[in-house]
């Protein structure tokens, strides 16, 4: 077979992802961004909350990435999920290039059906909070963040 069908994330998945983390964030009592990206790592969007500070767009679009690249959440792993020291972890980010890999949590693949139509990516509290908000944001449009989820 030469042609496959495949699910996509929406706009409408992506601005209710966006909303859910936010609202996560403001219960919490700070300020985040948040990217949500298609299969590919493609932008679908992008927001900051007021009084976010403007490093954390780009550290939420490069989790988004990450994680959708690797159908994994982000975290000090390589992409076959070894344990990785800094040399190693700073190496692979420098050798993806820039905002494709990150070894900082708060990253969460969009899986559906098995299949990863996306990545979200939170930035703003400790990484342990994005990481919670990321997968609050994912889990509020019935998607999963880990592919052996059911």
């Amino acid at each position: 077979m030469y042609v496959a069908d495949t699910k996509r994330l929406t706009h409408d998945g992506a601005k209710k992802m966006v909303a859910t983390a936010i609202g996560k964030a403001r219960e919490t009592g700070i300020a985040i961004a948040v990217a949500v990206t298609d299969a590919g790592g493609h932008l679908i969007l992008l927001e900051r909350m007021d009084g976010g500070r403007f490093h954390t767009v780009h550290s939420a679009t490069t989790k988004a990435v990450c994680a959708a690249s690797n159908k994994r959440p982000t975290s000090p792993r390589g992409a076959q999920a070894q344990a990785l020291d800094v040399a190693h972890a700073l190496g692979l980010a420098l050798a993806a290039g820039p905002e494709r890999w990150t070894a900082m949590e708060g990253g969460c693949p969009v899986i559906v059906d098995g299949e990863c139509i996306g990545g979200i990516g939170v930035s703003g509290g400790d990484w342990a909070t994005d990481e919670k908000i990321a997968q609050a944001a994912v889990e509020s449009i019935g998607a999963h963040w880990r592919i052996d989820s059911k």
